[in-house]
C-alpha cells in the first residue's frame, strides 16, 4: 500500500530527515504530537493535492518510475518563468541605481539624504506589504495574483518618467515596494509546491542566481540607454520606461504560463500530476493549505529557528540596502564616469551568477548537511570586499573596483535562507508567518542599510561600510549558533523517538498534509 512513499535508503533525503527538540515550545510527550494513521484528519476543503495524494493510495502504478522525465518537463515549463520573473523583478530593484548615474539627482532638484530617502522608501513600501501579500499567497491562487502584482507594478516603473520631484519619486518607490513584496515568498512557495527537500536548492539558486544576469543586463541596457542625448526623454527616464514596458509584457506571459499548483498545471498529465504530488509529499509539509491557523502563527514567534533566520536576514537586508543602491555612487566615486561606472557593474553580475548557482550545484550533489555551511561560506567573500574597500587607499581604484565586485554575493547567504525556511518550517500558517518575519527584518535592514551610506563621507562611506561588516560578522555567528542548535534538536528527536522506518515516513507524509507542523509531527526530519 503505496510503497512509493518508502525513500531509498540511500538518499539524501532519507539522511537528512533529521528532528527537532530543544528551545521548541511544544510539549514533547508522546501525547502531545499527533500521531495518527488514516487519512480521517485531513482538511480536505482547504488542503490542496490532497485528493491526488488520496487516489495515490489506491494507485497500482510506481510513482517514482521514470520520475526524471516529469522533473525535466518541470524544469522546462516552469523554472524558466520563475528565473524571467525574478531576474526582472531585481532589474526593476536596480532600476533607481543604474538611473541615479544620469543625473536622476539633479533632475528631481535632491539635496542632502534625499536620495537615500528614495531608496529606502521602497524597502518600507515592501514591508508593508509583506504581511497582506503572504497572507493572500496562501489564501489565494498564487500564480493568478503573482501576475497581477507583476501588471500593476510594471505600470508604477513607466510613471516614473512622469515624477517631478523628491515627492513624486518618493510615493512611486513606496508603491512599487507595495507591489514588489511578495514576488520572492510567491516563488520560494511554487518552487516549494514542485521540488522535493533535495531538488529544492538548485532549483532555488538558479532563480535567483538571475539577480546577477539582472545586473549585467541591467548594466548594458542603462549604458546604451545613456548615449541616447537626442531623446525627447532623458535616459534616466528612458531607463523606467523600458523596464517597465518588458515587465508588462512578461505579466501576461506569466499569467498564461504559470501554475497555481500542480493539480492545474497544464503542462503535466493526470499521471504526472500524481507522481509530482508523490514527490513533493515526502517532504512531510503537504502542498498548500489555503486556512491560516493563529496556532501555527504564534508557534513560529516561540520557535528560535524562525528568530535566527529573521536576524539572519537583517543583516542580509542592511548589506543589499547598502549595496544595491550605492554601488554606481561608489564606482564614481573612485574616479569614474556615469556611464563608465555602468559598464563596470557587468562583473558583479558575473560574480553572482556563478557564486549562487555553483552553491546550488553543491546543495544539490552533496549527501549530507551543507545548507548552513554554504551560508556561512558565502558569507567571506563580502566581508573580504567589504574590509578591502574600508582599508584601500583611494588611489588604487581598480583595487577598490574589484572589491566592489564582491559585494553582490550577497544573494547567496540570501538564497540559503530561503531554502531553510522552505526545508526546516513545516505547517502552512507556520511557514507563511516564519517568512513574514524574514521579509520584514530583511526590508528592515534594506531601510538601515541605506541611511547608513551618508553623503558628506562619499566616495568610501566610512559607518557605511563598519555598519555592514559588522551585519556580515554577525550572520557568521549566527549560521554557527543555527547548526549547532539544528544538530543537536535532530540528535535529541532521534533518541527520543529512534531512527526513521519506511512506515514512519508514510505517517509523516500523511500527517503533512494534515498541515501538522514541524512540532506536531513526529516523523518529520529537519534538513539543514
Amino acid at each position: 500500500m503505496m510503497k512509493e512513499m518508502v525513500l531509498n535508503e540511500n538518499s539524501s533525503d532519507t539522511k537528512e530527515r533529521n528532528f527537532i527538540s530543544i528551545n521548541s515550545p511544544v510539549d514533547e510527550d508522546e501525547g502531545s504530537i499527533e500521531d495518527v494513521s488514516s487519512w480521517a484528519g485531513v482538511d480536505q476543503k482547504h488542503i490542496v493535492g490532497a485528493e491526488f495524494v488520496k487516489e495515490l493510495f489506491d494507485a497500482d502504478f510506481d510513482a517514482d518510475v521514470d520520475y526524471a522525465a516529469v522533473r525535466r518537463k518541470i524544469d522546462t515549463w516552469l523554472l524558466p518563468v520563475l528565473c524571467i520573473t525574478y531576474m526582472l523583478q531585481f532589474l526593476d530593484k536596480l532600476s533607481l541605481n543604474y538611473a541615479s548615474a544620469y543625473n536622476l539627482k539633479e533632475d528631481l532638484h535632491l539635496k542632502g539624504n534625499q536620495y537615500g530617502d528614495i531608496a529606502a522608501i521602497f524597502n518600507a513600501g515592501y514591508m508593508v506589504g509583506t504581511i497582506p501579500g503572504n497572507w493572500l499567497i496562501q489564501r489565494v491562487p498564487v500564480a493568478k495574483f503573482t501576475g497581477c502584482t507583476l501588471l500593476v507594478w510594471s505600470i508604477l516603473l513607466v510613471a516614473h518618467i512622469g515624477a517631478k520631484n523628491y515627492s513624486d519619486m518618493m510615493a512611486l518607490r513606496f508603491l512599487l515596494g507595495v507591489m514588489e513584496a511578495t514576488i520572492s515568498p510567491s516563488n520560494m512557495m511554487m518552487c516549494g509546491m514542485f521540488y522535493d527537500k533535495q531538488e529544492q536548492p538548485f532549483r532555488m539558486c538558479t532563480f535567483l542566481s538571475m539577480n546577477g544576469i539582472a545586473t549585467m543586463v541591467g548594466a548594458l541596457l542603462s549604458y546604451g540607454l545613456g548615449h541616447c542625448t537626442n531623446s525627447s526623454l532623458a535616459p534616466w527616464k528612458l531607463i523606467f520606461l523600458v523596464i517597465g514596458l518588458i515587465n508588462f509584457a512578461w505579466a501576461l506571459v506569466f499569467l498564461y504560463l504559470a501554475p497555481d499548483s500542480p493539480t492545474n498545471a497544464r503542462f503535466l498529465s493526470h499521471e504526472e500530476k500524481l507522481k509530482v504530488i508523490n514527490r513533493v509529499s515526502k517532504n512531510q509539509m503537504g502542498i498548500k493549505d489555503t486556512k491560516f491557523k493563529f496556532s501555527q502563527a504564534l508557534e513560529a514567534q516561540k520557535d528560535l529557528n524562525s528568530w535566527i533566520l529573521a536576524l539572519i536576514g537583517l543583516g542580509c537586508g542592511v548589506i543589499n540596502g547598502g549595496t544595491s543602491n550605492f554601488i554606481s555612487s561608489l564606482i564614481k566615486g573612485f574616479g569614474f564616469s556615469g556611464l563608465n561606472a555602468t559598464v563596470l557593474q557587468l562583473p558583479t553580475g558575473a560574480i553572482e551568477f556563478v557564486c549562487v548557482f555553483t552553491a546550488g550545484m553543491v546543495a544539490i550533489t552533496t549527501k549530507k548537511n551543507v545548507r548552513t555551511i554554504l551560508l556561512f561560506v558565502l558569507c567571506i567573500p563580502t566581508l573580504a570586499g567589504l574590509i578591502g574597500i574600508h582599508l584601500i587607499p583611494l588611489e588604487h581604484k581598480w583595487a577598490l573596483v574589484g572589491c566592489c565586485w564582491l559585494l553582490y554575493i550577497i544573494g547567496g547567504p540570501v538564497i540559503m535562507c530561503w531554502i531553510l525556511i522552505n526545508v526546516t518550517v513545516a505547517g502552512s500558517s507556520k511557514v507563511s508567518t516564519v517568512k513574514i518575519l524574514w521579509f520584514l527584518c530583511y526590508t528592515g535592514g534594506n531601510i538601515c542599510g541605506s541611511k547608513i551610506m551618508y553623503p558628506n563621507e562619499a566616495p568610501k562611506y566610512i559607518s557605511g561600510m563598519k555598519g555592514l561588516i559588522s551585519s556580515y560578522a554577525g550572520m557568521m555567528f549566527l549560521s554557527i549558533v543555527y547548526y549547532v542548535m539544528m544538530y543537536y534538536r535532530n540528535k535529541t528527536r532521534d533518541k527520543k523517538y529512534g531512527k526513521l522506518t519506511p512506515e514512519d515516513v508514510k505517517e509523516g507524509v500523511i500527517n503533512g498534509f494534515k498541515d501538522l507542523t514541524d512540532f506536531e509531527n513526529k516523523y518529520f526530519r529537519y534538513s539543514y
